[in-house]
């Protein structure tokens, strides 16, 4: 159901003087009443405010301090860059964190969009995050400002920089508005984990080239962030100090154009949802058709029978389920972090490309975690050693149709940025052996210590779990390590003795045949303590 666009009849054109005022008093009262509902959410947020603004006062010291250095502007404007992503993403991982982000929940009030959009901008205004915001733009400004016109600009450059960010968060929310609020868009926030570790590698990337080369490295991608927005109102700060006042009236002009953007994109966002029905109700049944048909497609490449049966369902699940995304996401990505930025750093080993065959060999463990309460209609199905057999290898094939070529990409990508083709055969064999391991162990820990994941929240484990999920998870690692013991002996051996080094390219056949014998051997072990246990892993596995 939507609102009408305009007020009703006897109504003045314009809203309610105190429409402003009435959004933000709306603010915090939310925030006051979400804080009144237990001791532990008013001392949860007490805590992270004092942190914050722990941090916001050693930030603003900080870039103080850095006032007169010659690099100071190309690192406060890849600053200004970083919180300005940092406002466009925050909405997608933290919908819920700000009920007014919500502007469905608005729709029934005889509002128009465009006061309604300059109300909610006010009360945005309103929070840790603007406030952290605004004392580092100010100490940004304090660092470049030289001169009473530079001052004077870098008052309406702080204007200008916090309104960007804020409605910038508020045009990507207002945007994704009917994905944010259903279950679907709600999961973006498990992918939060990802973006953490990533975001921490390119942060310990960064400092390092920084700590060897100096504040020189970010004058490049400097020159180019002062000229977005929201970094280019603070590099129009610079600008003035250096008597360039033509270039620092274009980027202010790039800031204030991008907020008008912003805030129209915002509007017209506001306008569809007070006024259009929900699309995602409408024609349903016919995109379903097609997505159906478009499936078919791919499923019909896999094999016939419980076979292909069974990978198909691993494969949707890696696609649809959340939390399975998130692990495999995460995985994928932390795999192929690791020895490349390593790599490209000049510190690392080629042997760290075997990092990305463990981190994928992980999703093996807990294979009928995944599937929670479901997991019924897969017993059903197994009656026998041979069922169960079935059903880990056709799970173990699935998982290799996305492993085996990552392992062998990332294997080949951090051979080539080191340049040391000639360890690529036995690194390549020592990926394929662990790999083989894991799959071995992974199946094995599936059936002996199975352990629930819920499927809302944040919890990977449910609760009084833990114990399980850390001995099926560290004691198969280790077991996968002990099992590639003597492939690792083998090309130790190989690297060491004369003339080894003629034969290492024997290691990549050699673990290739390993890895596929020990996964065989594992499956053949845990098939019939999946068979006789299944009752067990049900309850297991159904917990949460």
């Amino acid at each position: 159901m939507s609102a009408p666009a305009t007020a009703p009849a006897g109504a003045s054109a314009d809203p309610a003087p105190g429409l402003v005022a009435t959004v933000v008093r709306l603010k915090l009262s939310l925030l006051r009443n979400g804080l009144r509902q237990s001791s532990g959410r008013r001392a949860a947020y007490v805590a992270s405010a004092v942190l914050t603004l722990l941090f916001a006062a050693l930030l603003l010291l900080g870039l103080i301090a850095l006032r007169g250095h010659a690099h100071a502007v190309s690192l406060v404007v890849l600053l200004v860059a970083v919180f300005g992503l940092g406002w466009a993403v925050m909405p997608l991982f933290f919908p819920g964190g700000d009920e007014t982000l919500d502007p469905t929940r608005l729709v029934m009030l005889p509002l128009r969009p465009l006061p309604l959009v300059r109300a909610l901008l006010a009360a945005s205004l309103v929070g840790i995050g603007p406030l952290l915001t605004l004392l580092m733009l100010a100490g940004s400004v304090v660092s470049v400002a030289h001169g009473a016109a530079a001052w004077a600009v870098g008052v309406l450059a702080v204007v200008l920089g916090l309104l960007v960010c804020v409605a910038l968060a508020r045009a990507v929310a207002a945007a994704n508005t009917r994905l944010l609020t259903s279950r679907k868009g709600r999961d973006l926030a498990v992918l939060s984990g990802l973006v953490i570790a990533v975001g921490v590698q390119v942060v310990n990337f960064g400092v390092q080239r920084l700590g060897t080369s100096g504040l020189g490295e970010l004058d490049t991608p400097g020159a180019v962030l002062r000229w977005l927005p929201p970094a280019s109102a603070v590099g129009a700060v610079d600008s003035v100090s250096a008597g360039d006042y033509g270039v620092a009236a274009l980027q202010l002009a790039v800031s204030a154009g991008a907020l008008a953007l912003l805030v129209a994109a915002w509007a017209r966002s506001m306008t569809r949802l007070m006024t259009s029905p929900d699309g995602s109700t409408l024609q349903a049944g016919e995109p379903a058709a097609r997505e159906r048909r478009g499936r078919a497609g791919w499923a019909r490449l896999l094999p016939g029978g419980r076979t292909g049966a069974v990978m198909e369902r691993s494969l949707r699940y890696v696609w649809r389920d959340p939390k399975t995304k998130a692990a495999w996401v995460t995985s994928l990505a932390i795999g192929l972090i690791v020895p490349v930025f390593n790599a490209v750093q000049g510190t690392g080993s080629i042997y760290f490309a075997c990092f990305a065959a463990g981190m994928l060999g992980i999703q093996m463990y807990n294979q009928f975690g995944q599937d929670t309460s479901a997991f019924w209609m897969v017993a059903l199905t197994i009656s026998s050693t041979r069922d169960a057999y079935d059903e880990l290898r056709a799970r173990a094939l699935a998982l290799l149709l996305i492993t085996l070529p990552y392992a062998t990409l990332v294997t080949v990508l951090t051979t080539a940025l080191l340049g040391d083709w000639a360890r690529l055969p036995e690194v390549l064999g020592l990926s394929l052996a662990l790999l083989g391991a894991m799959l071995a162990t992974g199946a094995w820990t599936s059936a002996r210590f199975p352990y629930s994941i819920p499927q809302e929240g944040y919890k990977n484990v449910a609760p009084g779990q833990a114990g399980l999920a850390w001995i099926a998870v560290f004691g198969g690692m280790v077991s996968a390590a002990l099992l590639c013991a003597p492939v690792i002996a083998v090309t130790i051996w190989l690297n060491v003795s004369e003339g080894g080094d003629a034969w290492t390219w024997t290691l990549l056949p050699g673990g290739a045949v390993y890895g596929a014998g020990i996964t065989l051997l594992g499956l053949r072990l845990a098939a019939p303590r999946t068979a006789t246990r299944l009752p067990e892993i049900l309850a297991a596995v159904s917990k949460g």
